[in-house]
């Protein structure tokens, strides 16, 4: 008897244990690419007059310089450090509904997080951790009441950001299993292989790129990758109606010249047309169609694709 009412009792503990855990915010897109510039001037140019953002004041980091697309998604431009090596990377962003409610929601999971969460100049909150390969991943409540008239972007919504990853598996203990990143598309140039794998965030349609670099495709990155060769696996793609008339626009507009992109458009390995640019120090930007326009080759997509309206 006393050894049940025990079980009983310690199945109404770990009952109130789990009902404790706080619940996880919405993750509902993709925030932000916070990008390093050796040249302030010649990437302005770039990612006003080719990009067509607007430029605004950095509201997480004075020293930097936003530049947006619309209300809740821009590049962020921040100093390069003297220690920056090849890496014009800084950071990947994501919105959710509560900054102060992921925080809790990662700590709960055992996830180092901040004190707490920092206010943004534009009224934004946010906090930034690190993935598992020491990646920086801020997360980011906007500031409803922010306004943006990018009426010049050549588009208006960061479709997905991608970045270099070692180990899928490893990332995946972050992304998938803690955040819920959920299954989108895999491909490889070898149709056999995996290079590329994309989950979308759990709450839109948004999605994160793994740029494997040493995955079952066995290409793998050397220790000494160049910083152009680093810059084409650290990117943003902006989602077009047509690549074909997004590249006119650019073309016709006078916003290729003196800017490094590929010698034109072409249909990715997913099936969607794209196009890329290179800002001055070399990230890539990718615009790249809604929907595939031919069958994709390796995988079948698995979730729905992101639209103009989120």
């Amino acid at each position: 008897m006393r050894s049940r009412v025990f079980a009983t009792v310690l199945l109404s503990i770990s009952a109130a244990a789990i009902a404790a855990q706080p619940a996880r915010p919405k993750i509902t897109g993709i925030s932000h690419l916070a990008v390093y510039t050796s040249n302030p001037a010649a990437t302005e140019r770039y990612y006003t007059f080719n990009i067509g953002a607007v430029k605004m004041p950095d509201p997480e980091n004075p020293q930097g310089v936003k530049y947006a697309l619309s209300a809740t998604q821009y590049i962020e431009v921040l100093p390069l450090p003297a220690d920056a090596g090849v890496n014009r990377l800084d950071h990947t962003a994501y919105n959710t509904e509560s900054a102060e409610g992921m925080r809790k929601y990662l700590a709960a999971k055992g996830w180092k997080v901040p004190a707490a969460v920092s206010k943004g100049a534009d009224g934004s909150r946010w906090f930034a951790v690190l993935d598992p390969e020491n990646n920086k991943v801020e997360f980011v409540q906007p500031n409803p009441k922010t306004k943006v008239d990018a009426p010049n972007a050549i588009g208006h919504h960061i479709i997905h950001l991608g970045f270099m990853v070692h180990d899928r598996a490893k990332e995946d203990t972050f992304y998938r299993a803690i955040l819920d990143f959920r299954p989108y598309w895999y491909g490889g140039m070898n149709p056999e292989k995996i290079d590329w794998v994309s989950q979308q965030v759990p709450d839109a349609h948004d999605w994160l790129e793994y740029m494997l670099t040493s995955g079952p495709s066995g290409s793998g990155i050397p220790a000494s990758i160049s910083q152009r060769s680093l810059g084409v696996l650290d990117h943003l793609s902006i989602g077009q109606d047509s690549v074909d008339t997004g590249y006119a626009t650019l073309k016709n507009g006078g916003r290729l010249v003196d800017v490094r992109t590929d010698a034109h458009t072409q249909i990715g390995k997913d099936g969607k047309g794209q196009f890329n640019l290179y800002d001055p120090d070399g990230i890539r930007l990718e615009l790249m169609d809604w929907h595939a326009t031919q069958k994709p080759c390796c995988s079948s997509f698995t979730a729905s694709d992101p639209t103009p309206s989120e």
